[in-house]
């Protein structure tokens, strides 16, 4: 007797653990129910993929929506409308708001601001300060959050834990995976002096690569001492990343798409659109984080997505604040990548779904495999689209892609089972709701 599925994606081309090929996918209660040849099984909604790849769900593990204190630049549901229309499912949003989050009532509110106005699935980083070390281990498995993480070096806001002995406490203080903001802040104090007034493209000058390699290098020290796994954040250098390499038994590490895509040239027309933290650097530093995509030195990939709006970044430098948009340009900037031959498109899979899947412990995402909940970005390989600013969801409404054109483009964004996007239309209400961890999640009263 054939079975009736709640929803079928018909005849598209599946990336997964089988490699790529064609079959469907049977959607019950949310979750993956059957993958094969479903011709002769009804559903109650169903997609024709034909033509169409389909993606395990995109996750972003590293978002600034900047919701509590900053919504004049972005709230949560309009950084998840962003997320959906560019093909993510699936969002780790950052400490850095006003107030941080860095108790459980802080984390608490977000995932109660979250709920009912964030259109894709979300987790909470919690921040760790030299004051809270002591509840990181039980806030590490709080529902909604997504970890510790931590930053070494300063970036927008006021979170910074750059002693040593802090830095221990904390990585002493819990199990799961540490993220590190991996700059050092005494030669950044010792160099701020090599800012140029008006003139960006000194950014990676005063943060250079040294600042970077020596933080990340006490940073393994210290994560060996303690036996503590650590996630560095937005490799910039090609210095760091022998050392990543040599020390995978406790370290990981994400690559942005700006640092793979962007480069010091771009300072000449962008200005402080490309200003970031850490910054964006020369094309030798870039070629060589695209080699460590290939030779798997890179685990991840995140847009740290971090949105000012047009009059802040018009202050001239260095006044002006680090961060772009990028949480809806992921997809299509990776994907053009594919079509350029810089990576293939299982790689880029194993960087978004299957990657954080393995190092952060989430449960039921980041593969198309039965019992997993159904999140798929589906995406138009061939698709050839201009990214413009007004395309970008963000209440900050501007990329640094403003004008570039890609090859490969996200049709369709389907979250637990319910189409969420389709061809750059958000579709019914915001029903995202808290990624679950394996090594989470105590309830905050019980235990």
């Amino acid at each position: 007797m054939p079975t009736v599925f709640d929803l079928i994606v018909r005849n598209g081309t599946l990336v997964n653990h089988n490699g790529i090929g064609p079959a469907d996918i049977g959607v019950t209660d949310g979750r993956i129910a059957a993958l094969g040849d479903l011709s002769t099984h009804d559903a109650a909604e169903t997609i024709d993929a034909t033509g169409l790849t389909i993606l395990p769900g995109v996750i972003d593990s590293q978002v600034h929506f900047r919701e509590p204190g900053m919504e004049h630049k972005e709230d949560l549901a309009s950084g998840a409308r962003g997320a959906v229309l560019g093909g993510v499912t699936s969002v780790f949003e950052m400490p850095n708001t006003k107030p941080t989050t860095t108790d459980a009532g802080a984390l608490a509110d977000k995932i109660d601001r979250a709920t009912g106005r964030m259109a894709c699935d979300f987790a909470f980083w919690f921040g760790a300060t030299a004051e809270n070390v002591e509840d990181l281990a039980e806030a590490e498995r709080l529902p909604g959050s997504a970890g510790i993480k931590m930053f070494m070096g300063s970036s927008t806001g006021d979170l910074l834990v750059d002693e040593s002995e802090h830095v221990r406490r904390v990585l002493e203080n819990g199990h799961r995976r540490v993220a590190v903001h991996s700059e050092e802040e005494s030669r950044l104090k010792e160099r701020a002096h090599l800012r140029v007034e008006g003139d960006p493209s000194s950014h990676p000058v005063w943060r250079d690569p040294t600042a970077a390699y020596l933080c990340t290098d006490r940073l393994i020290a210290l994560a060996k001492a303690a036996g503590r796994r650590i996630h560095v954040l937005h490799i910039s250098t090609a210095d760091e990343l022998p050392l990543l390499a040599a020390h995978k038994d406790l370290v990981t590490a994400e690559a942005t798409p700006h640092h793979l895509t962007l480069s010091s040239d771009d300072y000449r027309t962008l200005g402080t659109l490309v200003q970031m933290n850490p910054p964006v650097r020369d094309r030798a530093h870039q070629s060589a984080i695209w080699d460590a995509i290939r030779d798997g030195t890179i685990d991840v990939l995140g847009s740290d997505h971090a949105p000012h709006t047009l009059e802040e970044k018009a202050v001239p430098y260095p006044g002006s604040p680090s961060g772009m948009t990028g949480v809806q340009t992921l997809v299509p900037i990776m994907l053009d990548h594919v079509n350029a031959g810089r990576l293939t498109l299982e790689r880029l899979v194993d960087l978004t779904s299957h990657g954080p899947n393995r190092l952060f412990g989430i449960a039921g995402k980041g593969r198309i495999a039965l019992g997993y909940d159904a999140d798929f970005t589906i995406v138009d390989l061939k698709a050839r689209r201009i990214i413009e600013n007004g395309w970008i969801a963000s209440k900050a409404a501007w990329t640094p892609y403003d004008g570039r054109a890609v090859t490969g483009w996200p049709k369709g964004t389907i979250i637990r089972g319910h189409r969420v996007m389709w061809e750059d239309e958000i579709i019914g209400a915001p029903q995202g709701a808290p990624v679950r961890f394996i090594e989470g999640c105590v309830d905050p009263v019980s235990g």
